[in-house]
């Protein structure tokens, strides 16, 4: 129905203005979007009109109809409307595939389908926005009109997302960041490429540390992998053939090519290959926080969303084929358990089984595939099958979040791959004496730290629980002669480890509450005479007001207490 939406709409813009030239209309999450070359600028104010008319094709309930045509036949019928993009789009299609266009009235569109039986079946839709996008994503070719819109089956639930919108608008993660001073993005620099502010390099600190922990504690090693590697290791590997359009261009060193690597297994592979190998030392859970550069059309770039550099929570894991079942269902609680200290408590997944054009055995990808349903069985996570749509290189379970306002984000990624140990040669000695081919599992829990940074602002509105906020506490004087006293619990909460900040301005209490506020800061520790007599400080929370005052260490103890228990 969204699909079909994009078409209502792109009928009701082709009635409405001359010369439109088209280019695609999918569906997304919970609306679709369709792009446009127009000789009009388009902008909110337009959107009744086109509402009218969609409406109208609606009320008119034509039906979508299904033509077959000939590739020759459909380039011909594209050239007479001079619809460019639509004839590039064609030559992309595989040529042992259908051609076929769509019908709805006097509308037809270059389109695989499928489609509602009739405009009639639309049941409630609204136009949101339109912003410029690049055809292809590519900056230098020509920008693009394209119009969002929503569809859902009732006005109700087009009220619901509607509501949603403006929360996400709220919540923005670019929004946020430049308010709360978190990160930026320079043009200067290069677009897609993150700056950490101090503040949010606190929080990727605090996401990092318990990474890191947890890893260790986990069974995993980590180790740090170089950030470039010679044209051979991507050749091997497969990259430059199956990759190369989102790698960035060589550099030369010593007449040799080299390339920022995209990912980090060709790597974690040659820590592998490094020494004999023995049933004894697996499995090996190898870990890293990776940081890989990767080419995304600059039409694509979002926020800390997308971006051209990152740091992958990456982690390969080598081990026996006794051992398989184990580690996957030891990787899938890994997984959750992480996921649940960031505040993700609802997951499901997808898995991805193999696809027609698939390497290694098919008994080892049965057995693989079983142990991925078992262990999402086991943790009871409910799961969709994707038949066939696994990489030729080995199944996967993609494990999704909901974050605060019902939004889904995919997260956690575990992957086979019989692909590379194959075109590494990767051997282990067995109880037999004998050589064997280990199993290799890629595994990302968060996927990138600038990804799921994003995710976290916009999950908690940037009001981090204490464990993760940059600034955990603000010490108030209430006068400059309680200043000394202010300073002496700043310090006190500096060695505890406590992130605290003093505020020395000469402002009213209020005024400095309210900033504190306006930042997000999860307690104020407000000193005036009687807390300076007492030893103590008068606390303040972020959303329960204030709580009493407390002796230092009691105050010191809570803090610690409370991130301890959301770490758990």
């Amino acid at each position: 129905m969204r699909h079909s939406a994009a078409h209502v709409m792109a009928a009701a813009v082709c009635r409405l203005y001359d010369g439109v030239k088209l280019d695609i209309g999918p569906a997304t999450g919970d609306g679709f979007y369709y792009d446009f070359d127009l000789t009009s600028r388009l902008t909110p104010e337009d959107f009744p009109a086109i509402e009218a008319e969609m409406a109208r094709i609606v009320a008119e309930k034509l039906p979508f109809e299904r033509t077959e045509i000939s590739r020759a036949d459909a380039e011909a019928w594209l050239s007479e409307r001079g619809q460019s993009y639509k004839i590039e789009r064609l030559a992309n299609i595989p040529a042992d595939e259908t051609i076929t266009f769509y019908r709805c009235g006097d509308f037809m569109d270059l389109c695989r389908g499928p489609h509602v039986e009739t405009t009639g079946d639309v049941r409630a839709f609204k136009l949101t926005s339109v912003a410029g996008s690049y055809f292809r994503g590519i900056e230098t070719n020509p920008m693009l009109q394209r119009i969002y819109g929503i569809a859902a089956e009732s006005p109700k639930a087009i009220r619901a997302i509607l509501k949603q919108i403006e929360e996400a608008a709220k919540r923005d993660h670019r929004k946020l960041g430049k308010e709360l001073d978190l990160f930026s993005i320079s043009e200067d620099v290069g677009p897609g490429l993150t700056h950490w502010h101090a503040k949010g390099s606190r929080i990727r600190s605090a996401i990092e540390d318990f990474w890191r922990r947890e890893h260790y504690r986990g069974g995993y090693e980590l180790v740090y992998t170089p950030h470039i590697g010679r044209s051979q290791l991507w050749e091997r590997s497969g990259h430059l053939e199956f990759y190369g359009e989102n790698m960035f261009a060589p550099m030369d060193v010593d007449g040799q090519a080299y390339y920022v690597k995209p990912m980090n297994c060709p790597f974690h592979i040659q820590i592998y290959k490094s020494q004999k190998r023995s049933y004894r030392d697996l499995p090996m859970r190898m870990a890293e926080l990776g940081t890989v550069y990767r080419y995304e059309k600059s039409g694509v770039l979002h926020g800390l969303l997308r971006v051209r550099g990152f740091t992958q929570d990456d982690a390969h894991i080598f081990c026996t084929p006794e051992q398989m079942h184990e580690e996957v269902a030891y990787t899938v609680r890994f997984a959750l358990k992480i996921l649940r200290a960031f505040g993700f408590s609802e997951a499901s997944a997808y898995l991805a089984t193999r696809p027609a054009k698939a390497v290694g055995e098919e008994a080892h990808w049965n057995a693989a595939i079983e142990s991925l349903k078992s262990a999402l069985e086991a943790e009871g996570v409910a799961y969709e099958t994707d038949e066939g749509g696994g990489a030729f290189y080995g199944p996967k379970i993609d494990l999704k979040i909901k974050d605060a306002i019902g939004r889904e984000w995919q997260l956690s990624t575990i992957q086979f791959d019989f692909n590379l140990p194959e075109r590494f040669d990767l051997n282990y000695v067995g109880a037999d004496g004998a050589e064997h081919r280990p199993y290799m599992v890629h595994r990302a829990l968060l996927g990138s730290l600038e990804r799921f940074f994003g995710i976290l602002v916009e999950h908690y509105g940037g009001a981090f629980p204490l464990w993760l906020a940059p600034e955990q506490v603000r010490v108030i004087p209430l006068t400059e002669k309680e200043l000394d006293y202010a300073q002496e619990v700043t310090a006190a909460l500096r060695q505890a480890d406590v992130r605290v900040t003093l505020d020395e301005k000469s402002e009213r209490m209020g005024a400095k509450i309210r900033r504190a506020q306006n930042e997000k800061v999860p307690y104020m520790a407000i000193v005036g005479p009687k807390e300076l007599e007492e030893g103590t400080v008068a606390v303040r929370h972020r959303t329960e007001g204030d709580t009493g005052a407390v002796k230092l260490a009691d105050f010191m103890a809570m803090l610690a207490n409370e991130c301890k228990l959301a770490e758990q």
